[in-house]
């Protein structure tokens, strides 16, 4: 009986842990990263493969009047907005899964196709934690093969079922990108040698920076871009800022100098109201180009309370300026900011009765803005 208590607590421990919401460390998915004087040591570097990029997958067709791989083809950023090959504007709308590792039943052929084609998502984002605990965190001795066979699937399932992937490096309780610099280099070689010729691909390099300014960032982002350019020079880059991906006026002062970026806003509308918005609405009518690849509906560390209203002024506000987005998460975490009840046993399927009131307020979304 008491072995039976410590495994089903270990368990519990484990599902709490599992967050990635914004602007509260506390909250972080993983315990608290070591100060960076006493950080383990770097594994010894692997070789990037050297094997070809693969054959670009042949795409579906979801023909839903939405911006699909299939109608808009590969992505690139012009005057301030996502764009299509055909130089117009396109708006994503989707989903991030809490982690890889952790959302490995949810990587399936028939979730994949219901998010899709019945649901009307267009971007699924594949959050991949960089530090964490056993097999989760990728540079802190997690299973590294496991994490890029999980982004493999699910980018193989994106293109199968007509949507757009974010591979997210998902810095979060490491604070600073540039504490796993060098991992970040081999993962993101990795990355863009085998998806080079697949439209379908966006890469996320810095999720949420936290306790660090925005030239240490730009510091990492300017070895991170190139690295990724050389085997895709065309990608689209989604690149994180200071305060969990709230800093963007350290950003428009000083933006990076290449092609086809978009900076990273990240909000929970429980906690990030009205001021973060004028914000938003200012730097993007000045031209910066902003990709919210990840926000809620609950207060910043996933619990309560929900803000709907406050996040339906949100979408409003996305909607108008042309601003993409991504809630956070299609999971089944016992927490308010899921989709999915905790409860539920089966990982495809779902009907009403199966969804958080979170998750039936992303499905009402996605319904009211299907337009390109």
């Amino acid at each position: 009986m008491k072995k039976s208590f410590t495994l089903l607590l270990a368990a519990l421990m484990l599902l709490t842990l599992l967050t990635g919401c914004a602007g509260k460390p506390a909250a972080s998915p993983v315990t608290a990263a070591p100060p960076a004087e006493t950080a383990p040591e770097a594994p010894e570097a692997e070789a990037p493969s050297a094997e070809p990029a693969e054959e670009a997958p042949a795409l579906a067709v979801v023909d839903d009047g939405r911006a699909r791989p299939s109608s808009c083809g590969k992505l690139r950023v012009l005057e301030g907005k996502l764009c299509g090959e055909d130089g117009e504007p396109v708006m994503l709308r989707g989903v991030s899964f809490n982690g890889l590792i952790t959302s490995e039943d949810l990587l399936s052929e028939a979730l994949f196709r219901e998010l899709s084609e019945d649901d009307g998502v267009n971007l699924v984002r594949l959050a991949m934690y960089t530090y964490g605990v056993g097999a989760i965190g990728y540079c802190t001795g997690g299973d590294k093969e496991r994490h890029r066979q999980d982004i493999a699937d699910g980018v193989a399932l994106a293109a199968a079922h007509d949507m757009y992937v974010l591979i997210d490096w998902h810095i979060l309780s490491d604070g600073d990108p540039n504490r796993y610099l060098d991992e970040a280099k081999l993962f993101f070689a990795k990355m863009a040698e085998r998806y080079a010729n697949d439209s379908n691909v966006l890469y996320e390099i810095c999720n949420e920076p936290n306790g660090v300014d925005w030239p240490t960032v730009k510091s990492y982002a300017e070895q991170i871009i190139p690295v990724i350019r050389e085997k895709a020079p065309d990608s689209v880059v989604v690149v994180g800022n200071p305060d969990w991906s709230k800093d963007l006026d350290s950003v428009a002062a000083d933006p990076l100098a290449f092609d086809n970026v978009l900076y990273t806003l990240h909000f929970y509308s429980a906690t990030h109201g009205q001021e973060l918005r004028d914000l938003t609405e200012r730097c993007s009518r000045n031209g910066l180009p902003i990709f919210v690849s990840e926000f809620g509906v609950t207060a910043s560390n996933g619990g309560f309370p929900r803000d709907l209203e406050g996040a339906d002024a949100w979408i409003e506000l996305l909607e108008r300026e042309k601003i993409s987005y991504c809630m956070w998460a299609f999971s089944k975490a016992p927490e308010p900011c899921s989709a999915i009840r905790s409860n539920v046993l089966k990982y495809s399927g779902f009907e009403e009765a199966d969804y958080t009131d979170t998750g039936r307020w992303l499905l009402a979304t996605l319904s009211k803005y299907s337009t390109r």
